[in-house]
């Protein structure tokens, strides 16, 4: 094994092959280690989030270190059919690629039994495995923009079909009519780790009207009580999208965790109104956005201050302030400015928005496209006034940083890892000696950047797909990097550099476009080393390292 380190509270472990990244799951799902909050595993690693006040990454990667890996996962009871029309614009090529025709291509596939390795990329993107050798063929050298949903797939040891539209690199042999992800099910992906896998041609075999027996799950819409003041939206230049601290627990499905990008303005406009402090808001980019309000209710607007104007119901006009309650009367219009400095704003009322929650959360996932809809003009918002646990409102709430401006240079603290060997000695360097420019193809889903200089790699060979973290900065071929943030996919097939400190994450979340980022690594590149067994009692002594 090696372990590799992700950022302050998540590492990577590197196995020898699929066989012992199953067994390693299968072992911490078993006999949990105190403090693991999550796992993600993927072809040849497992990433472990965990809770460095509960243990050391030393400690943890010691742990790790005494499981037995030699035991082999069974398989399921659980047999799933998918029918497929193989009439992939790839399956020719698929078919030079290994020497076969296309007809042997199409049998072998259909003879093949497959198991559900694990889940990510997408929700319901489950990667399978134990396919016909012959099959395994490389990703495409250059990936296409738009993958359709449906989109039976090779890459690799691997199959899989593409639960939604996306880009990908995957050998395309045919499509399938059955809906991989529906949110109208439980659970929503027909595919779970585990599952044995058939696919079957639907010019031999028709389908069966009800292959796939699902249950519906009853969502109760949130109890309102009646008088409930609304908010309906006049203007929305940018959709605003709930928010809450995330979605937790669905990895298996291939769902990450989303949430609020600056969570500390989140809380802080939970506080304000006297909120429970992780309540859904509305995340609102750039301003702009206007409601009117049809009863009596309490605001707060936190992160990027926009200038705030009310109009009561007999034309008089007020201004208003960020990090303060605004009591509000019926007939009033709110409408926010564009903010001088950062990116987001979070809108929080008083009892908190009457929203029903998507497995488990209120956050709008934008790359997933799960949670509840965009808030566009026209939207009517409820808010539910009664059945919470409400405080006082909070008078003593501050931005936890300065916000950035356009044109800035903005210092993020770097953890280097988990691939930085991937680069070469002059790539490392780039990273922090020259600023990197926020450009405007940049979203929830990751910023994009542009720097003079790319950033160079010793090793171009195909990286297996792997966990990736809020944070992580993944390096694609041209060398110029992305920064991930909330909506980013699980898994991710291009090397991460180094991954921003979680205490900078909220700060990155405020960077506007044409902003430049100037990356400070705070540690140096090494594997962890485990903890042995006399040390695991006491925790290794803390090195102060002087930031450049």
């Amino acid at each position: 094994m090696r372990f590799l380190p992700v950022s302050l509270t998540t590492m990577l472990v590197e196995l020898t092959d699929l066989d012992e990244t199953l067994a390693l799951f299968a072992s911490l799902r078993a006999d949990p280690v105190q403090g693991v909050e999550d796992m993600v595993p993927a072809a040849r690693t497992l990433m472990i989030h965990f809770r460095p006040e509960k243990l050391t990454r030393e400690e943890l990667a010691g742990e790790i270190a005494t499981r037995d890996l030699s035991i082999r996962i069974a398989p399921s009871g659980k047999l799933i059919e998918i029918p497929v029309r193989y009439d992939g614009e790839d399956l020719r090529d698929v078919a030079d690629l290994t020497g076969l025709s296309v007809e042997d291509v199409v049998r072998r596939h259909t003879e093949s039994e497959f198991t559900v390795a694990f889940c990510g990329f997408a929700p319901g993107f489950g990667y399978l495995v134990g396919g016909d050798p012959t099959l395994q063929v490389p990703r495409r050298q250059t990936p296409r923009t738009r993958i359709p949903a449906g989109s039976v797939a090779l890459a690799g040891a691997f199959s899989g079909v593409y639960p939604q539209a996306s880009p990908g690199g995957w050998q395309i042999i045919g499509t399938t009519p059955e809906k991989m992800w529906d949110l109208s099910r439980d659970p929503p992906a027909i595919l779970q780790p585990g599952y044995r896998v058939r696919f079957f041609d639907l010019k031999k075999k028709t389908a069966p009207t009800s292959r796939i027996t699902t249950k519906t799950p009853v969502t109760q819409p949130p109890e309102v009580a009646s008088g409930a003041p609304t908010l309906k939206v006049l203007a929305a230049p940018m959709p605003a999208l709930f928010q809450d601290l995330g979605r937790f627990g669905q990895t298996g499905q291939g769902v990450s965790s989303s949430g609020a990008l600056d969570k500390s303005a989140l809380r802080a406009a939970n506080r304000v109104v006297g909120n429970p402090a992780g309540m859904p808001c509305l995340e609102i980019t750039l301003g702009g956005f206007s409601f009117e309000i049809s009863g009596r209710a309490v605001m707060a607007l936190t992160g990027a201050a926009c200038p705030i104007g009310i109009r009561d119901a007999a034309g008089r006009t007020i201004s208003a302030g960020t990090y303060q309650p605004i009591s509000l009367e019926a007939g009033d219009i709110v409408t926010l400015g564009h903010p001088p400095r950062g990116m987001r704003s979070y809108l929080a009322m008083r009892g908190a928005f009457a929203v029903k929650p998507v497995l488990g959360s209120a956050s709008t996932d934008t790359l997933a496209v799960v949670g509840p809809d965009p808030v566009t003009a026209g939207s009517v918002l409820t808010v539910n006034n009664d059945g919470l646990a409400l405080t006082s409102v909070s008078l003593h709430e501050s931005p936890a940083f300065d916000h950035p401006a356009c044109g800035e240079v903005v210092t993020l603290d770097v953890i280097l890892g988990p691939r930085s060997d991937w680069f070469t000695d002059k790539g490392i360097a780039t990273l922090s000696d020259q600023l990197w420019q926020v450009t405007p193809q940049s979203n929830r889903v990751g910023i994009r950047l542009v720097g003079n200089v790319s950033l160079k790699r010793r090793d171009n060979s195909e990286l297996p797909s792997e966990g990736t973290a809020t944070g992580a900065i993944q390096v694609p071929h041209n060398g110029q990097p992305v920064l991930f943030l909330a909506d980013h996919p699980l898994t991710g097939g291009y090397p991460v550099i180094g991954t921003v400190a979680e205490y900078h994450l909220d700060l990155a979340a405020q960077i506007p476009v044409n902003a430049q980022i100037h990356f400070r690594p705070v540690t140096a590149f090494a594997d962890i080393q485990p903890a042995k067994a006399r040390d695991r009692g006491r925790r290794p002594t803390k090195t102060v390292r002087k930031h450049p």
